[in-house]
């Protein structure tokens, strides 16, 4: 996780002063570079898992879990960013204010969207679509507006990968229909739990 090391503010202005990570982030990595081998794409998501773990662990949820806000420093060094959304976890945490869904709608939850209710297994489900991300090159979901895209979340099915290329071995399309099953009852509760799945352990 990229840290924050300092906060405050100056002749008016409201700062935080964080670690720098030279390198990219995973979306410019995908549009760089396009469909990843499997080994490179669980490389980054291992990090991106442990990261969202220890959030989990210490009560916390990310809430906006999405390629720009995972960072691949020059050697390699994966570190989640941006938890400018986290909440402490509670029975009813929300993700909107006055209707206003928070997020970034090609990565919100079913429950998000339908209950405006997140919780860890919210942050599994986004970290499901960056991995689905990573192997294909594409997004899971689109669509011609944010409403037709937040829709499908609900309504819809996240695509199987191997679907979009060919040769993905099945244990990457169960990691991923694990981590975006619709219902959040069937996923993880945590990102711990996705990393020691048994789809996970089948690709180890």
């Amino acid at each position: 996780v990229v840290p924050v090391f300092d906060q405050g503010e100056d002749d008016g202005q409201v700062f935080l002063a964080m670690e720098y990570v030279e390198g990219r982030t995973a979306r410019e990595v995908i549009d760089a570079e396009g469909a990843l081998t499997p080994r490179a794409a669980l490389d980054i998501l291992e990090p991106v898992l442990t990261g969202l773990a220890a959030a989990h662990a210490a009560g916390y949820i990310h809430r906006d879990v999405k390629p720009e806000n995972v960072l691949i420093g020059e050697g390699g060094l994966v570190k989640v960013a941006d938890f400018g959304l986290a909440r402490a976890v509670t029975s009813q945490t929300t993700t909107a204010e006055d209707g206003v869904l928070f997020g970034t709608v090609a990565y919100l939850s079913p429950e998000q969207v339908e209950r405006g209710i997140a919780d860890a297994r919210s942050d599994v489900y986004a970290a499901g679509l960056i991995l689905f991300e990573l192997l294909t090159g594409q997004r899971a979901i689109e669509g011609e507006s944010p409403i037709h895209v937040a829709f499908q979340h609900v309504h819809g099915s996240v695509p199987v990968p191997s679907e979009r290329v060919d040769g993905l071995p099945s244990s990457l399309d169960d990691l991923v229909a694990l981590a975006t099953h619709r219902d959040p009852d069937a996923r993880p509760r945590d990102a711990c739990l996705l990393y020691t799945s048994d789809a996970a352990d089948d690709m180890q």
